[in-house]
């Protein structure tokens, strides 16, 4: 379980990390956005600010959950992210590897949490 565990958190880690990084220091080109996700798109950019905070919440959260320091936070952080990716993948951009990469995203923080469910315990106590 921890070999396991140690796999998932690099993995989940490092697509938060190089998605953030990507956005902020645009690493080669990115595919325009069509249709209802190109009206989407449109409102992040107008508010100014959607997603370079979600971007910065992905880079510090994914340093995190990668180098096991405050990990625990940093995966409950990112479930709102990660959920969000997912129903932004399902419902917006029809294609089924977006879907399948999202849902395997969410579905890895969620088994982080589960690995450690010990230490969320005390949150859910009257």
């Amino acid at each position: 379980m921890k070999i396991a565990t140690l796999i998932i958190r690099i993995l989940v880690g490092g697509m938060m990390v190089f998605a953030s990084l990507a956005y902020f220091f645009k690493f080669g080109e990115q595919p325009a956005p069509v249709g209802d996700m190109k009206t989407v798109m449109e409102g992040f950019m107008a508010s100014k600010y959607i997603l370079p905070l979600a971007k910065s919440v992905e880079l510090i959260a994914g340093l995190t959950i990668i180098s096991g320091k405050f990990m625990k936070i940093g995966a409950v952080i990112l479930v709102p992210v990660t959920l969000n990716i997912l129903l932004i993948n399902v419902f917006l951009m029809p294609e089924l590897i977006g879907n399948v990469i999202a849902a395997a995203l969410f579905v890895g923080n969620l088994f982080l949490i589960y690995t450690n469910w010990n230490s969320y315990k005390g949150i859910f106590t009257a």
